[in-house]
């Protein structure tokens, strides 16, 4: 490649030295017969503005020895011109190189300089070819009584040209070996950046990479050192719900803002970093390239955050069931014993209490919130709550028709917000959280209180980011999604997400869902719930 390379490079520097060459040389002759024109119409104007050549015209006669003679062959001398010839009216030569041509008639035709016009012209003579210049020649009166042609050999001209030749390829010479030089220094060059591989190889190369490229099953985002998107396969247009029309911009302009296009641009910086981009949770790696860029590399984890979300979901229910048992292995023991003191009246009034606290627990749920999904949760969570120690409530306030748009977004949102109050309240003493689901025309404000220790003013953006959390992550998953997804369902519905201070001094999590219920036209006969599964008594 490396020969290939300089064969060309010296092949094109070649061309345009001789190129240049030749576009040098055809202008160069043209120049030098204006200028020979120029000169010699220069010399007939200074020869006829001699006062006393147009008086010895009009009263001698013309011969070789005559006055007009001697003036003009005077003035070739000094002049260098190859011929100055003066002429009457009628075109008789009054002066000559060749004395015998005086008194002849002319070869060409000067009715032009007669007619007082100016000529400069290339031509052939009785001297042969030569450039001219005729002028009119006028007396005193300024009546013209000739005319003055000079001539200037065409030789010299060519033998100017002739001479200028070998100076231009010289520096032609000179142009084409610096041109070598630079020639070799940049096939050098190129020879050490490319390994010294054939143009075959890198087009082999090129194919095998675009391939690789759009075949693995990992995105690959490639940007340049300004920051613009330059490469994007399949896999990272499926993964980011963006085409080609990304190439050349910013991920700002092609993402929007957010932590995905941070991510890209290297504002977020770390390994394995969280990002959600719609419905898929992605992770991300960004790598420097040598040139100033970066290379990033996206993989779905969304199947992975389902599992680990399921995942919790069933130690959840491992945890209330865990505590239902423990529950009732406690209140089987009481009712064993109440059975062998044979105090039989408290065992059936034991037994009617804990079955009527259940069944009141139950009911009080399910008359609040009418979905069955929703009421079924908190059902599961007041048991898991009661496990931990701490009070799970639902507020008064509560009362939620059975008419919802997205129950399962409803049931994510209540879900990750429960467990996040939970979490913060854990250890403390009175630990209490209160749920408070309520509606306004047909919007749906959810609010979840807890006595924790609240969330300070400077972090309550920083929490619904996809990645931050404060506390450890599990062996499963990474922290650091769940309050980011409740964001992203709430703004997806047109709804928002904050958190402020609880009144008792914990936090507060407000989230506003708009058009969230059906208008009750739209729902079919609702049937009674079916009661959900038991709960603590702490619960209400």
């Amino acid at each position: 490649m490396f020969s290939q390379v300089l064969l060309m490079q010296l092949a094109i520097a070649a061309g345009v030295a001789v190129l240049a060459t030749g576009l040098f040389l055809a202008p160069l002759s043209d120049q030098l017969d204006d200028q020979a024109m120029r000169r010699a119409l220069a010399i007939a104007q200074t020869t006829a503005a001699q006062p006393q050549i147009a008086d010895e015209v009009k009263n001698t006669p013309p011969t070789a020895d005559g006055p007009v003679q001697r003036t003009a062959e005077r003035i070739r001398e000094a002049t260098k011109a190859e011929y100055i010839v003066v002429m009457d009216w009628r075109g008789v030569r009054w002066s000559h190189t060749n004395p015998d041509q005086i008194g002849r008639t002319v070869s060409t035709d000067p009715g032009q300089a007669l007619a007082g016009r100016d000529v400069m012209e290339i031509d052939s003579g009785t001297l042969g070819r030569s450039a001219r210049g005729k002028v009119p020649l006028r007396d005193s009166d300024g009546d013209i009584v000739g005319a003055v042609s000079v001539g200037i050999a065409y030789d010299s001209v060519r033998a100017r040209l002739i001479h200028a030749i070998p100076g231009l390829f010289a520096y032609a010479g000179g142009a084409l070996a610096v041109g070598a030089l630079a020639a070799w220094l940049i096939s050098r060059r190129v020879q050490r950046q490319t390994r010294d591989l054939a143009f075959s190889d890198i087009s082999g190369l090129l194919a095998e990479r675009e391939a690789m490229l759009h075949s693995i099953r990992e995105g690959v985002v490639a940007l340049d050192r300004a920051g613009r998107v330059r490469l994007l396969n399949d896999e990272a247009q499926r993964l980011l719900g963006i085409g080609d029309e990304a190439v050349g911009r910013s991920p700002e302009e092609a993402l929007g803002e957010g932590r995905t296009a941070d991510v890209l641009a290297g504002r977020v910086t770390g390994t394995d970093l969280l990002t959600v981009r719609g419905q898929r949770v992605l992770v991300a790696n960004r790598m420097p390239t040598d040139d100033g860029g970066a290379v990033a590399t996206l993989r779905d984890r969304t199947e992975l955050e389902q599992l680990g979300r399921e995942l919790d979901s069933t130690r959840g229910l491992i945890d209330a069931l865990r505590a239902q048992d423990h529950e009732h292995a406690n209140r089987m023991h009481t009712l064993l014993g109440l059975l062998e003191l044979e105090m039989y009246d408290d065992a059936v009034e034991f037994v009617g209490e804990v079955v009527g606290d259940h069944r009141a627990t139950a009911e009080q749920v399910t008359e609040k919130i009418q979905d069955p999904l929703l009421a079924a949760l908190l059902v599961g969570k007041a048991t898991v709550a009661a496990e931990r120690g701490v009070a799970l409530w639902v507020s008064d306030r509560t009362r939620l028709p059975d008419r919802l748009v997205d129950p399962g977004g409803l049931v994510t949102i209540l879900g990750n917000l429960v467990d996040n109050a939970l979490d913060a309240v854990a250890g403390t003493p009175h630990a209490r959280v209160e749920v408070e689901l309520r509606t306004e025309g047909r919007t749906a404000v959810l609010r979840v209180r807890d006595t924790g220790p609240g969330i300070p003013v400077e972090h309550r953006e920083s929490i619904f980011t996809e990645g931050w959390s404060t506390k450890k992550p599990p062996a499963h998953r990474e922290r650091g999604i769940g309050l980011s997804l409740v964001r992203r369902l709430a703004e997806r519905q047109g709804g928002s997400a904050t958190v402020g201070e609880a009144g008792g001094g914990g936090a507060e999590f407000t989230v506003v869902l708009p058009d969230a219920l059906a208008e009750p036209e739209q729902v079919p006969a609702l049937t009674a719930p079916q009661a959900p599964q038991p709960a603590t008594e702490e619960e209400s």
